[in-house]
């Protein structure tokens, strides 16, 4: 087999992109790889195309190109599936630095590794560990779960296990569970998708995930967050647009202490608000949850002496 031809392991460490010529982004990273090797002419760089050695691919699980596999002394120690360049380099640098022999005998490693993973998996009241992105799913399992999450409104965070090999093999340990995706309330482990399926027929999914807050309560407590809000493209120290560069001058030259939302960064509340305050542009000022308007009324406002009193809530 291939990866035992001993002219490989010569040099201390062999990474191995499985890639496919159909692919673009193989393309992409192939030429990141051209530049790691002139950086790192002590590791070996080969390339596979995984359709045309099958019992490779087969043998190391390349489920999607491209993938990368690290190689030190014929042992597998790492590998990295996606084109994720900075990922790719640190590794590189990682294992090209960290001498050719894997450390033995050394137990801290692990115990790092479970205090990491009890962080993650409390990072968030519910946390998916999934293959790709819930915006790019890499597996049919990981779609379908966020597809069932997403239907239930359930507000949940995730964790790509193809950027990371240490934490998608110390995981299935950690909670004595083989496959992805894996969903976590609380940090305890609730199951895979098989489990959540049957949770979702039994209409107890609902209970036991948290929900995400419906759009107009959370419309109501933005608007409500400060007694003068400004929801505007970008924010007080940087614009994005002119009509709100005016209204940050006019606010600025009131004195009157202001909070701003940026409704680039939330496209959700920057839909939702103009249905919520029927007015379909921005910048929109609030006082008190109220909307007083765009950069006209406020002008309007101004001109006529009226701006200070509403602002203070007097009016």
């Amino acid at each position: 087999m291939l990866l035992h031809h001993r002219t490989m392991f010569k040099k201390s460490l062999v990474v191995v992109h499985f890639w496919a010529p159909w692919a673009p982004q193989c393309a992409q990273m192939n030429d990141v790889m051209a530049e790691l090797a002139k950086e790192h002419p002590q590791v070996s760089f080969v390339k596979l195309e995984a359709e045309a050695v099958p019992e490779v691919s087969e043998k190391y699980e390349i489920s999607s190109v491209p993938t990368f596999l690290f190689f030190k002394n014929s042992q597998k120690v790492d590998r990295l599936d996606g084109a994720h360049a900075p990922e790719l380099t640190k590794k590189v640098q990682r294992h090209a630095s960290s001498g050719s022999f894997p450390p033995s005998g050394n137990e801290h490693p692990k115990e790092d590794l479970n205090l990491r993973l009890k962080k993650l998996t409390h990072a968030a009241p519910c946390m998916l560990f999934m293959k790709g992105t819930p915006q790019e799913p890499r597996c049919g399992f990981s779609k379908q779960m966020v597809e069932i999450l997403n239907k239930h409104n359930i507000q949940f965070s995730s964790f790509d296990i193809f950027s990371d090999e240490e934490v998608r093999q110390g995981l299935k340990t950690y909670s004595s569970w083989p496959t992805y995706p894996q969903l976590y309330v609380s940090g305890e482990l609730v199951g895979g998708l098989d489990i959540i399926k049957e949770l979702e027929a039994s209409e107890e999914l609902d209970t036991i995930c948290p929900k995400a807050p419906k759009l107009e309560e959370r419309l109501k407590v933005l608007t409500n967050k400060a007694s003068v809000m400004l929801f505007m493209k970008g924010n007080k120290q940087e614009a994005k647009c002119g009509f709100s560069k005016q209204i940050l001058e006019i606010l600025n030259s009131t004195g009157v202490e202001y909070e701003t939302f940026d409704i680039l960064e939330d496209e959700e509340v920057r839909q939702g608000l103009k249905a919520y305050s029927n007015w379909p542009t921005y910048p929109q000022l609030y006082v008190k949850g109220e909307l007083v308007g765009g950069l006209d009324i406020v002008k309007e406002l101004k001109e006529n002496g009226e701006l200070m009193p509403i602002l203070k809530g007097e009016n």
